[in-house]
């Protein structure tokens, strides 16, 4: 049985079972879901735990499977984390984890919990994960995305007590939190209970947090993904786009890296646009280039707009920064890599913001 982890609550309400399965790649998310079932088992006498981390191809798993099987002196319930670093258990591991799944209906004395990291379609098909699912209850651990950021800030200055100002002044505050903390989970939720300590909430300022208080407060301590910037491009978010960049190569990614993130989006608007030209509708021409998911929505809203000669231009541009981050000068270029990758970044999202808005207008015609 899956099941969001906002529903995780109101599913311990009805009862607990004896297995659940935790996966996503946000640390935060899902230490709290683990802190939930813990805490829930406590009150229903499960009194001792166990931990197990999946080290390598050779773990004995026999520990585990005998773990299951007895009960301390000391405590008629247990909780076994189980802990699946690569995601990866192995030929035994799959065989113990179907064998631990169907046991656990006859196992009203442990609560076991398995703990993995973001599974891929495979991962997700294959039996031993399947039974984990079939027997127990799994919750799948998404990030926060960076346009729902604010709203997930504001829910969590909510819980202790605090808001932000009303109106556009209070949006711009979530704005900065956001950008200061964005891809960054854990550090966030630490600046949020920072804020609660520094200006806790009173009857003189009813919880209310000005932006002066925000912006003195909250540290720079964003985290950015390289193949995220590939949205923030796409998207047209120009001073998102310069953010991110800083970050990267503040964070020492590797120039090349960021590179062919980007040159990989022109050479895709590429293929598509000239699969438009020679006549293929759009949606057959994403599906035939492999462009899924929210890749999909943005080509969708930029590719009608704009025309194969700007993407043939922006595509030459390409070749030169990567000959330019290789150590190569050209012309009317800057010399710098990161100075070149920064004009690339800014060129694409400047052709796919104008996209977009034209798109836009259309659509409200």
């Amino acid at each position: 049985m899956q099941i969001a982890p906002l529903q995780l609550g109101r599913h311990l309400e009805r009862g607990l079972k004896s297995l659940y399965t935790l996966h996503g790649d946000e640390p935060l998310l899902q230490l709290e879901a683990l802190d939930a079932l813990r805490a829930h088992a406590r009150t229903q006498g499960f009194s001792e735990r166990s931990a197990h981390t999946v080290a390598g191809a050779h773990f004995d798993w026999s520990e585990v499977l005998a773990a299951l099987g007895s009960l301390s002196l000391f405590a008629d319930k247990q909780i076994i984390e189980i802990r699946i670093p690569s995601g990866k258990p192995g030929k035994e591991g799959s065989a113990a984890l179907q064998q631990i799944a169907e046991q656990s209906k006859d196992n009203d004395s442990t609560l076991t919990v398995v703990l993995l990291p973001r599974l891929d379609k495979a991962t997700k098909s294959s039996a031993w994960f399947l039974a984990l699912e079939n027997y127990g209850v799994t919750l799948q651990v998404e990030p926060v995305e960076r346009q729902a950021l604010p709203q997930w800030i504001a829910q969590r200055l909510a819980v202790q007590g605090q808001r932000v100002a009303a109106g556009l002044e209070g949006q711009h505050t979530l704005q900065f939190f956001a950008d200061r903390v964005e891809g960054n989970l854990l550090a966030a939720h630490q600046e949020i209970q920072k804020l609660a300590l520094l200006y806790p909430p009173t009857p003189a300022n009813d919880g209310v947090l000005t932006r002066e208080q925000v912006e003195s407060a909250v540290l720079n301590v964003a985290r950015y993904d390289v193949f995220k910037l590939s949205e923030a491009v796409l998207a047209g978010q120009a001073l998102r786009v310069q953010h991110m960049l800083d970050g990267l190569q503040a964070e020492g990614e590797a120039e090349v890296l960021v590179h062919y993130t980007l040159a990989e989006d022109i050479r895709a608007l590429k293929r598509v646009k000239d699969a438009m030209v020679q006549g293929r509708p759009l949606p057959m021409a994403l599906r035939e280039n492999r462009i899924w998911g929210t890749k999909e929505r943005l080509f969708e809203r930029v590719l009608p707009r704009i025309s194969a000669k700007q993407v043939a231009e922006l595509l030459h541009a390409a070749q030169l920064v990567d000959g330019i981050v290789k150590g190569l000068k050209q012309p009317d270029w800057p010399s710098d890599g990161w100075q070149a990758l920064h004009r690339l970044a800014q060129q694409l999202c400047a052709l796919c913001k104008g996209g977009a808005e034209r798109a836009a207008v259309a659509a409200r015609r």
